[in-house]
């Protein structure tokens, strides 16, 4: 994977990716290159075995304030309607591409945490916090709908959906004690250990079978739009694909000799 972005930080180490928005000064708005390179970075990642877990970090004290006003909010005033659809579907195509790569993705948000980082955050496998992480759904708040990049059919899936239509009505923000009361957050930890905590778990999830992992992944997206009776015949068949890999020889052999099984991904 390329660790030479431009307009994020991405360092990978021990199969650990983390990935980090870099316009602290400003708390970390999206702007149009960063969300095209951040949809292509995570597309690529589908095809890399090599990074087992992503950390989507913070910088500064914050995840990220959102869409630029000036370089996206105000632009997007000017265009037409052809132009808006091109752009918002490229953001929806980031969470597309987020949801799609295959590979355990926590957020490990400080501070603000709105409108698209919100969103960023929504679209992660797991969530870390700090108490002063503050998130807020903001789009009725500039004039739009709540419906954002997947909003409406995730968001309730995490929290419920009379308090997922509190936030997307209203725009208000969510406290960190409440997010994590109702689901979003894992867990909270203090900002000093934000980071350690972030990584700590993505290394028992890199040290773990990551093709298995994928499928884990790959079906809690796609049981979405399953029936029961659907969706245990694809876990049936998911499983039963699991079981022909050489990590589920391994973990067999480990436990026969009393030992912790090493996971190759194969």
């Amino acid at each position: 994977m390329r660790t030479d972005t431009e307009h994020f930080r991405c360092e990978i180490e021990d199969g650990i990716a983390t990935l980090r928005l870099d316009r602290p000064d400003r708390k970390n708005p999206l702007t149009f290159d960063s969300y095209a390179e951040l949809r292509d970075w995570f597309r690529a990642l589908s095809y890399d075995d090599s990074v087992k877990a992503v950390v989507f970090g913070s910088n500064g004290g914050n995840f990220c304030s959102g869409g630029d006003v000036h370089d996206i909010i105000g632009p997007l005033t000017k265009m037409s309607m052809k132009e808006l659809l091109a752009f918002t579907r490229m953001t929806g195509d980031l969470v597309k591409a987020m949801l799609g790569c295959g590979t355990p993705i926590i957020a490990a948000a400080d501070g603000v945490c709105v409108g698209a980082g919100a969103i960023i955050a929504m679209a992660s496998d797991l969530r870390i916090a700090t108490p002063e992480a503050r998130t807020a759904f903001l789009f009725t708040r500039v004039g739009l709908a709540g419906c954002d990049m997947g909003a409406c059919a995730m968001l309730p899936r995490i929290i419920g959906q009379g308090r997922a239509a509190e936030l997307l009505y209203t725009g208000r923000t969510m406290s960190a004690e409440e997010g994590a009361a109702w689901g979003f957050w894992n867990r909270l930890v203090p900002a000093a250990e934000l980071d350690d905590a972030a990584r700590d778990l993505a290394a028992r999830i890199a040290a773990g079978p990551n093709f298995g992992h994928m499928m884990t992944k790959t079906m809690l997206n796609q049981e979405w739009s399953m029936s029961l009776d659907q969706a245990i015949e694809a876990e049936a068949q998911a499983q039963a694909i699991c079981m022909q890999t050489a990590d589920f020889t391994r973990a067999f052999e480990a436990f026969a000799a009393k030992e912790k099984p090493a996971f190759e991904g194969d």
